[in-house]
C-alpha cells in the first residue's frame, strides 16, 4: 500500500449531499435525494431498505461510479482528499480494483467466461504491486482457502460455468480483498450463499477489515446478516434516509415507524400438508457433468399443489437435480415421472405441453433474461409461445403478470438493466408463471429480495398454490423461506439425500448431524450471534461434518 495509507486521519469516506437521477420513460427520475455518508477506517456501515431504495446505487456512487442511464447530479464525494464526483475517469479507474473494491450481487454476470478464475482474481493486484505472479497466486489461494472454498488449491484453474453459484460468489470476494484495499462495497455478497458457507464467510470478511483496516460498505437486506457485520447502518427508503445510528441501538431501539417495520416483518408459518397424489417423481436418479459424478440415487417425489423445499450447501446438487427434471441435464441412471408419464431425459425431445407445464425460476435473474429485451417482451414471450396471445391481449396480459408480482404497468418497457435485482427476479417470476404450469421449480428465488418483498412474493406464491393448484419445488438455503413455504423437506449433501419427510419432522430435534449443522448457522436478530455460534463450534469441533456412509 502507499504511504498515504498508513498514516491518515480516521475519516475515509465523506459523501455530501448526493443526488442522483436515472433516466427512464424518456425522462429523469430521482434515485438518490440528497444523502449524506461518512466513513472511517476500519468501520463497517450497513446499508439497509427495500428492493428500489437506492442501496446499491449509493454504494456504488461512494467509488464516484454510476451505471449506464444514470448521473450524479449534486454533491461530493471524498476519497481521502480526492472528490470522485468531479474525478476523471482516468483517474478514478487508477483506484479502482485497488483502493476500493466492488463485490457485485451477481457473481455470474461479473466474470469473464473466457478467463481461469484464478487470472481474474489477481488482476487489480498484478497492476498494484511489484511482485512477481507465483507469490500472487499464493495468496489467491489462501484467501481461497480463508473463504471455504473447496479444493481452493485448484479451484483456481477453473473457468467461471465450473463452479456453483455459491462458489462464484466467494471467489468474486476473494478477487476484490486480493489487493487489500481501503475500501470495500460490499453488495449483498453472502445473497448466493447457503447458511453454513454464509457463517465462514461472514466470518472471514470481518477478520480481514479488522486485520488490515479496511472499511466496508455493506449492503444488503437481511437483517441478521447486517447485526453481525456493521459498526453503524443506514435505513434507506425511496432515495432518502430514514435513520442512522449504531448498530446494537438501531436493532433495539429504532426511531422511525418504517425501520420498525423492517424490524417486525415476521416469516409465514405455512403448517405442512401431506399427500400421496404424486405429480412428479425422479426416483433412483444419479446424474454426472463430463465424468464428474454430481447426483448419486436420488429420489424425490413432489405431491400434486404441494411444496417441498430442497436444502443443503452450495454443491450438494440442489440445482442439478433441478436440471434432471426439467431435462437440461439428462441422467445416466433412474427415472423421472412427471403426472403418470415418463418424461424424456433430453428437452429436445419433450412436447410443447410438457414444456409448459413445468417452468423454473432461476437462482441469477441477471443472466436469465436477455438484456436487450423489455420487460413487456420478456414475458410476452411465452405468452405468444404457449398461449398463442399476441397484440393487444398479449400487452393485457403482462400487465396482470407485472400487478401480481406487485410492480405496475411503468415497468412495461423498462430493459433489465433499469431494473433493481428484487424486481429482476419478479420479471423472472412472472415469466415463469405466464405459461399456466402445473409444477415451478423455484431456484433461490427470493434470495435477491428484501424481507418486505419476500413475504409479499411467498404470499403470492402460496396464493397461486391455493386457487391454482401448483405444485413448487423450492430450491434454497434460506431455513426462514423452508418454514415459510414447504409442506415437505429433502435435506442433500455431497449430491445424496440425506434426510427428507414432513416439514414439522425434520424442523424438529434430535437432527442428524448435517441437518444440524444447517439450522444452527441461520442467523439471529443478535449482534453477538456470530461470535457465539464460532466459539462455540471452536470449543466443541462443531460444523465439521464427515463423510456419511
Amino acid at each position: 500500500m502507499s504511504e498515504a495509507t498508513k498514516t491518515p486521519s480516521p475519516l475515509l469516506l465523506d459523501m455530501k449531499n448526493i443526488c442522483i437521477e436515472g433516466f427512464a420513460d424518456e425522462r429523469w427520475h430521482p434515485i438518490i435525494k440528497g444523502v449524506d455518508l461518512q466513513l472511517n477506517r476500519g468501520e463497517v456501515l450497513g446499508l439497509i431498505g427495500e428492493s428500489g431504495a437506492g442501496k446499491s446505487t449509493l454504494g456504488k456512487a461512494a467509488m464516484g461510479y454510476t451505471q449506464p442511464g444514470c448521473r450524479i447530479t449534486q454533491g461530493e464525494v471524498w476519497f481521502d482528499g480526492q472528490d470522485l464526483a468531479q474525478a476523471k475517469t482516468r483517474e478514478k479507474r487508477a483506484i479502482w480494483g485497488t483502493r476500493i473494491s466492488y463485490v457485485a450481487q451477481s457473481a455470474a454476470a461479473s466474470f469473464n467466461p473466457a478467463h481461469r478464475l484464478i487470472d481474474q482474481t489477481i488482476r487489480a493486484s498484478k497492476r498494484l504491486s511489484d511482485r512477481n505472479e507465483a507469490e500472487l497466486r499464493r495468496d489467491a489461494i489462501e484467501l481461497f482457502d480463508a473463504l471455504n472454498l473447496p479444493e481452493p488449491e485448484t479451484i483456481g484453474q477453473r473457468y467461471p460455468h465450473q463452479v456453483s453459484g455459491g462458489q462464484l460468489q466467494r471467489v468474486m470476494t476473494a478477487m476484490a480483498m486480493s489487493s487489500l484495499p481501503d475500501l470495500i462495497i460490499f453488495d449483498e455478497p453472502t445473497t448466493a450463499l447457503d447458511v453454513t458457507t454464509q457463517v465462514e464467510v461472514l466470518a472471514s470478511i470481518r477478520n480481514i477489515v479488522s486485520q488490515f483496516n479496511t472499511a466496508a460498505i455493506y449492503i444488503t437486506h437481511d437483517l441478521a446478516v447486517v447485526a453481525q457485520m456493521a459498526d453503524r447502518i443506514k435505513v434507506l427508503r425511496y432515495g432518502e434516509e430514514v435513520e442512522q445510528a449504531d448498530t446494537r441501538t438501531m436493532l433495539s431501539d429504532p426511531k422511525q415507524d418504517y425501520t420498525k417495520s423492517l424490524w417486525s416483518v415476521r416469516s409465514l408459518e405455512k403448517p405442512g400438508h401431506a399427500s400421496d397424489d404424486v405429480l412428479l417423481a425422479i426416483e433412483n436418479i444419479d446424474a454426472a457433468y463430463g465424468t464428474a459424478k454430481v447426483l448419486h440415487d436420488v429420489s424425490i417425489k413432489l405431491p400434486r399443489g404441494r411444496t417441498v423445499a430442497v436444502v443443503g450447501e452450495s454443491g450438494s446438487g440442489k440445482s442439478t437435480a433441478a436440471r434432471v427434471i426439467t431435462g437440461l441435464l439428462p441422467q445416466s441412471k433412474g427415472s423421472v415421472t412427471f403426472d403418470g408419464q415418463a418424461l424424456p431425459p433430453k428437452l429436445s425431445n419433450r412436447s410443447k405441453e410438457q414444456l409448459r407445464r413445468i417452468q423454473m425460476i432461476y437462482q441469477m435473474a441477471d443472466t436469465a433474461m436477455n438484456p436487450r429485451q423489455t420487460v413487456g417482451q420478456i414475458i410476452g414471450r411465452p405468452l405468444e409461445f404457449y398461449l398463442g396471445l399476441r397484440g393487444k391481449e398479449q400487452e393485457r396480459r403482462v400487465i396482470e403478470l407485472l400487478e401480481m408480482i406487485e410492480l405496475d404497468a411503468s415497468f412495461y418497457d423498462r430493459l433489465p438493466d433499469e431494473l433493481s435485482g428484487g424486481q429482476k427476479q419478479r420479471i423472472c417470476i412472472a415469466r415463469a408463471l405466464a405459461a399456466e404450469p402445473d409444477i415451478i421449480i423455484c431456484d433461490e428465488v427470493t434470495s435477491a429480495l428484501d424481507q418486505i418483498v419476500q413475504e409479499g412474493i411467498l404470499n403470492l406464491l402460496q396464493r397461486l398454490q391455493n386457487e391454482f393448484g401448483i405444485a413448487y419445488l423450492f430450491i434454497t438455503h434460506d431455513i426462514a423461506t423452508v418454514r415459510a413455504i414447504s409442506d415437505e423437506i429433502v435435506v442433500m449433501w455431497q449430491g445424496k439425500v440425506v434426510e427428507q419427510g414432513m416439514k414439522n419432522e425434520i424442523l424438529s430435534p434430535p437432527h442428524p448431524a448435517y441437518s444440524e449443522l444447517l439450522l444452527s448457522s441461520v442467523p439471529e436478530m443478535n449482534p453477538d450471534w456470530l461470535d457465539t455460534l464460532l466459539t462455540r463450534r471452536e470449543a466443541g469441533g462443531e460444523g465439521v461434518i464427515k463423510a456419511q456412509d
